[in-house]
């Protein structure tokens, strides 16, 4: 998730130049000095002028003043000379900005904007919606968007009081202060609002890429997430976690891509020929730059395809034609020799340190004991009387892996109300009355949760429109309506920048909306396993699972390799640079990059949040069997990234089971890589189908079950206006003694007497109280 400090806009030249006659002189400069040589009090004394211009009544003057605001922002792109320039100035006005409450005045224009029903229904009526129809918006919107993330990177160079600002700013946008939401929930309810058809002409890129950083910076990104996670582990009194995910991750090998059928019946069809050759096909070259700095990787390769059990043509139904996207070159000459003390050294032995599950020691206690006593005793993993030495052996090494998770602890906890919890616990608190604490993931979950189905179904529409596989149909949404422009093209050249532009602006559609789920799903789940359950459950009734699989149902590896961005064009080097003349061949060679990265990181994202909602989830797991997911995933391994590897590997591991022995005999290539690269549980007999789970399923039970508990969660912790009959009540002997009650001030006049008459001389039928309690 981490962002660059220079924001691609692809913006032409023109339209930014635009931006700089646009300023209204009079408001921001009486002078001929230039921006950059003012010292600090009259950027300030400029700044408060514009503020005090953002109130005017007259729309075309505010739009000026907005526009200027904006070329702010970007960093007084005219007066520089270098990109390096532009980024430091764009920095600094940014925090100047924000410490004048520029963006709560944004925010104002940006909330009338939203209610703006005589522009909502003027673009409704419209046939056609352009860029014409969301130009104050998609000022505002870039204004926020370039505040947003440029406070929230960090860099060495940064004074102290911009660090006070970026945690006050963010403090801000995580709580409750704008009409009683967080920031995130307005920008929500712009995307619900936009596929109602309420608002069509609302830019939705705009919108989708500040809500995503909105989230990331108030929530955090992957790595303040496993800090988080350390933290809570220490809280609890829980062991170390043996590995860091991320870096484990980083430091894995892509394996060599399974060969689909249509190479295997060439290699086949050459062989009987006579011209075999040592390796007539070269593999995409690997993306991470682990293998790049390999030197000893094309040997390693060269084995690879050399291996017998490269015969693996158990790919189900159709072969798709394009599958065959290898480049047909011949063979690279050997690299050279080097001293052995410049070998990357790889690491030794497994990546991933083997785990299970409590459930899994109580599951195999419990097989032991129908086997070898006859009787079983529940939940209990302490006793093992009776069972041989062998089986003792065993429990003693399941327990050593066992890996306690805190989501998988403290949910029991929400249950019991009005219980004595430790303090540690505060986090997951909801004893009834008991406060919980207020985490920006816990007021961006109460602020969505009354409307949750339909900003999950809402962003799902617009994952389905931006997807290249998807249709055009007259009924769907329009998301090019601010990527349009008033006038169509009339010449190839304008045609071509045209769709250039419209497919990078589906992915980076795509792009947004897959990081958005991903860090939901993951802050919800730390948050409480119940909030992560809801948003999970809202994502596959939604359709959710087929329409991912339905993303990767393409030529995956030319979708990592497109080339839909225009490097002349990206900001700020469009801006600073001089433009050489655009022609189609420049066009159509595009970049001098080799995959896009932002695409790789889409189908990373899409294929982690498949994982969050199959992982440990029958049901889920049969709908990828049943809509035959294995050989569109298998495809996928052809990108040789190792992270995109690892979890494709995953959502085939969890099928494999019931895929049959055709199939596992068929593909031993892919689960020598299941093997390698994914994490074991012990007793998980994921290789062989003899798990006690390869049963029939009932999808509609097993969902239902788990709403209800959901249920109960959400009406315990969060609705105020329980009935008295079902409230929580206290039944902790050590909470209600210790409770303060309100006694008449003459009671302790009469204490003794009241003691007497109300329980010594009260005869106490204890056989009666026994019998009732029985």
């Amino acid at each position: 998730f981490e962002g660059t400090v220079c924001q691609k806009m692809s913006t032409k030249r023109g339209e930014l130049t635009s931006y700089l006659n646009s300023i209204d002189h009079d408001v921001l400069q009486e002078s001929q000095e230039r921006w950059i040589e003012l010292v600090q009090e009259q950027q300030r004394a400029y700044v408060m002028r514009l503020l005090d211009a953002l109130e005017v009544t007259d729309r075309d003057k505010r739009l000026k003043v907005a526009r200027a605001i904006l070329y702010l922002a970007q960093g007084v792109f005219d007066e520089c000379d270098t990109d390096a320039d532009v980024i430091h100035w764009s920095r600094h006005n940014v925090f100047l900005l924000h410490d004048m409450g520029i963006f709560t005045a944004l925010l104002e224009l940006l909330s009338m904007e939203i209610d703006n029903n005589q522009a909502c229904s003027s673009a409704v009526r419209k046939p056609a919606i352009s860029l014409a129809d969301s130009t104050e918006l998609r000022v505002l919107l870039s204004i926020m968007y370039l505040m947003v993330e440029t406070i929230r990177l960090q860099t060495e160079d940064d004074r102290p009081e911009w660090r006070t600002a970026r945690e006050a700013f963010k403090t801000e946008l995580g709580s409750p202060l704008y009409n009683g939401e967080p920031f995130a929930l307005l920008l929500f309810t712009m995307v619900t609002k936009f596929c109602s058809m309420h608002a069509p002409h609302f830019p939705m890129k705009k919108v989708l890429l500040l809500l995503w950083k909105t989230v990331l910076f108030t929530m955090g990104g992957l790595e303040e997430l496993q800090e988080m996670k350390v933290r809570g582990r220490e809280r609890l009194s829980l062991p170390p976690l043996p590995e860091d995910s991320i870096k484990v991750v980083r430091s894995m090998r892509a394996a060599s891509p399974p060969a689909s059928a249509m190479e295997l019946i060439e290699q086949q069809q050459q062989a009987k020929r006579g011209r075999r050759s040592r390796r007539p096909l070269v593999k995409q070259d690997s993306l991470d730059t682990y293998n790049e700095r390999d030197p000893f990787k094309n040997d390693d390769a060269r084995d690879e395809e050399e291996d017998g059990e490269e015969a693996d043509s158990g790919i189900e139904g159709e072969v798709d034609p394009l599958d065959r996207d290898v480049i047909i070159q011949p063979p690279p000459p050997p690299p050279p020799l080097r001293p052995p003390t410049e070998r990357v050294s790889l690491p030794k032995g497994l990546p991933w340190a083997p785990k299970v599950r409590e459930k899994d020691i109580e599951h195999f206690l419990e097989t032991s004991r129908n086997k070898f006593i006859g009787f079983t005793l529940g939940n209990d993993t302490e006793t093992l009387v009776g069972l041989p030495r062998p089986i003792h052996e065993s429990v003693k090494t399941l327990k050593q892996v066992r890996r306690r998770e805190i989501t998988l602890i403290l949910p029991p906890l929400s249950f019991l109300p009005l219980l004595s919890i430790p303090p540690s616990l505060s986090l997951h608190q909801d004893r009834g009355e008991e406060d919980v604490d207020g985490t920006p993931t816990e007021i961006l979950y109460l602020g969505i949760l009354p409307n949750l189905s339909q900003y999950v179904i809402a962003l799902l529409k617009l994952l389905l429109a931006a997807a290249p596989t998807s249709k055009a149909k007259t009924d769907s949404i329009n998301i090019l309506a601010d990527v349009l422009p008033e006038e169509m093209p009339i010449t190839v050249l304008q045609s071509m920048k045209l769709g250039i532009d419209v497919n990078r602006h589906k992915e980076i559609i795509v792009k947004a909306i897959s990081a958005l789920l991903l860090l939901l799903l993951k802050h919800l789940k730390l948050n409480h396993i119940y909030q992560f359950e809801i948003v999970s459950q809202h994502l596959v009734f939604a359709n959710c699972i087929p329409l991912i699989l339905k993303f990767f149902n393409q030529n995956i590896m030319s979708y990592i390799s497109a080339k839909n961005s225009i490097c002349v064009l990206d900001f700020p080097h469009c801006v600073v640079h001089e433009m050489p003349e655009l022609t189609a061949e420049s066009l159509e060679a595009g970049d001098c990059n080799q995959f896009c990265w932002r695409n790789l990181f889409s189908c990373i994202n899409l294929l982690r949040i498949l994982n969050k909602l199959t992982k440990w989830k029958h049901s889920r797991t049969m709908m990828l069997v049943v809509f035959k997911s294995a050989p569109i995933l298998k495809r996928a391994l052809k990108v040789k990234q190792a992270m995109m590897q690892l979890y494709v590997l995953k959502l085939l591991k969890i099928q494999t089971k019931y895929l049959g022995r055709q199939w596992r005999k068929s593909n031993m290539k892919t689960m020598s890589a299941i093997y390698q690269k994914v994490r074991h549980r012990l007793n998980d007999d994921w290789a062989y189908g003899n798990d006690i789970d390869a049963r029939p399923w009932d999808f509609q039970a097993e969902e239902c079950a788990l709403r209800e508990s959901i249920e109960k969660f959400n009406s315990r912790r969060y609705d105020k206006n329980q009935n008295g009959e079902f409230a929580p009540v206290d039944n902790c002997l050590q909470s209600v003694l210790g409770q303060r009650v309100e006694l008449p001030e003459d009671f302790h006049y009469s204490y003794e007497m009241w003691l007497e008459r109300e329980v010594f001389s009260q005869p106490i039928q204890w056989e009666g109280l026994l019998q009732q309690a029985q």
